[in-house]
This record gives C-alpha cells, sequence and structure tokens, in this order.
C-alpha cells in the first residue's frame, strides 16, 4: 500500500527504494518485528554511511544510503501491512533523518576540508527542498485520505494511537518541533495557500521529488562514487533556489 491511492499517486524520484520496502514489510508482516525496530535499522544504515564516507569508501558510502532510503520507506510500510501507525514512529524517523542529514554533510565537509559555513547552508538548503516535498505531498495525501499520521500543519502535540505511549509522543514531538519548526515556518510564509489552491499536479510532484530524501542521498552517493565529492557541498546550496521556483510555479500558474 503506497502512501497515495493508485489514482492519485505520480512519479517519486525520491522513492526509488518504495518495491523493496515493500517485499521486506510483506516478509515482516507476521513477524514480532516491529516498525520502529525497523526505523533503528536505517540509523544503523545510515551510521555505517557516514563511517564509509570518513575512511574514503566511495562505494561503501553509496550502498549504505541506498540501504539507509530503502529502510527509511520500510518502516512505514511495515507499520502500514501491520496496522499499526503510531506518532512515536512517525517523530522518531523524522528526528533521525534530520540528525543523519547534518552528520553526512559534515562527513563530506571533512574529507574535502570544506568551510564549516558553507556545510551548515547546505544542509539548511536540503532540509528546506525536503520540507517543501514533504508539505505538498502531506497536502496530497491528506486530500485522498493516504497516510494519515503526517499532519500538513505540526501544531499541537497529537494524542498517541493505539499502542503508543504519550509520553513518547510528546517526547519525541517537541524534539521534532525544535529540529524543524523553523523550516516548516519559512515554506508556509512563502507558500500559504498551497493546500487551498488547484490540485498539485502530477509533474510538477514528480519534479519536487528531487527534494526528497532519498533523491538527496542518492545524489550524494553518486557524487561520492564519480569524485565528485568538492561539489556536493556547493550542489545543495545552489540547488536549493529551486526552492523558489517550484514555490512560484505552484503560487502563480496554478492558482
Amino acid at each position: 500500500m503506497s502512501k497515495l491511492p493508485e489514482p492519485n499517486s505520480f512519479f517519486d524520484l525520491s522513492d526509488f527504494g518504495r518495491p523493496i520496502a515493500k517485499w521486506i514489510a510483506g516478509f515482516l508482516k507476521n513477524t514480532a518485528f516491529t516498525p520502529v525496530q525497523m526505523t533503528l535499522t536505517f540509523i544503523v544504515s545510515g551510521l555505517a554511511a557516514i563511517i564509509s564516507i570518513l575512511n574514503h569508501m566511495p562505494w561503501a558510502a553509496l550502498f549504505f544510503l541506498v540501504v539507509k532510503s530503502i529502510l527509511d520507506a520500510a518502516d512505514g510500510e511495515l507499520a502500514r501491512v501491520k496496522n499499526t501507525p503510531s506518532y512515536t514512529g512517525r517523530y522518531l524517523d523524522s528526528v533521525s533523518d534530520i540528525i543523519l542529514n547534518l552528520l553526512i554533510l559534515l562527513s563530506v565537509r571533512s574529507i574535502t576540508e570544506g568551510s564549516l559555513i558553507y556545510t551548515f547552508l547546505a544542509f539548511f538548503g536540503l532540509q528546506l527542498q525536503g520540507t517543501l516535498y514533504n508539505y505538498y505531498y502531506v497536502i496530497l495525501r491528506t486530500k485522498y485520505q493516504g497516510d494519515t499520521t503526517s499532519r500538513i500543519f505540526e501544531i499541537n502535540t497529537p494524542m498517541a494511537l493505539s499502542g503508543e505511549k504519550q509520553y513518547h509522543v510528546n517526547v519525541l514531538f517537541t524534539i521534532y518541533k525544535v529540529m524543524y519548526g523553523g523550516f516548516d515556518r519559512i515554506i508556509y510564509a512563502l507558500d500559504p495557500k498551497a493546500s487551498h489552491g488547484k490540485n498539485l499536479p502530477k509533474w510538477l510532484m514528480t519534479a519536487v521529488s528531487t527534494f526528497g530524501l532519498g533523491f538527496q542521498l542518492l545524489c550524494i552517493g553518486v557524487m561520492l562514487v564519480a569524485k565528485l565529492e568538492r561539489y556536493i557541498i556547493p550542489f545543495f546550496i545552489g540547488y536549493t533556489g529551486m526552492v523558489f521556483v517550484f514555490i512560484g510555479i505552484r503560487r502563480f500558474c496554478l492558482k
């Protein structure tokens, strides 16, 4: 089961690992393995990618970044096939992603001896890109009754779902708000009426999916293998300009 009903789905460039993720979820459906445990496995894979980058092992880094993306999709798929959605898993996933993203860029900076300021600019751009992708995607998922654990506006702490503790939701939501709240506010300020405008066309969502984490990590891995590691940080700084292009298209061409 995808995050969107089939008639409303689009070609998601960042979601290349979904078929394997579905297979993993189906294989584990009747086991005691939980979605949260799956999230922990993608954290391990992300850390393995970071170690590989620091040790100048680009092919290993690419491998673990791809595996991380697959497992990142598998935790949600496992929650769906087991019918055990949780805010604990949703926020743990997001908090883990942002920490790993920063560590990955810092590891690239380490092997290239680049600027720390530019590294944080690239991190800011990476997260802003991902926030726009998630913002538009959640609007679609809410409209078409797809996955519902993500909300368009993450303002108030949600009530814990069956099988999870409210304390865990409270703690993880607080951390999530600290880490993502600023990015959410920036994107909302740039396009506050996105949820009230025309349907987001599939071609635009495919273009915006280049901001998805799976595609971002794939780009990093491929650039490492191609010995273009010095261009990774400048690339994400520059590509952030497309945020304004996509928002401009949505606001002024799709009213």
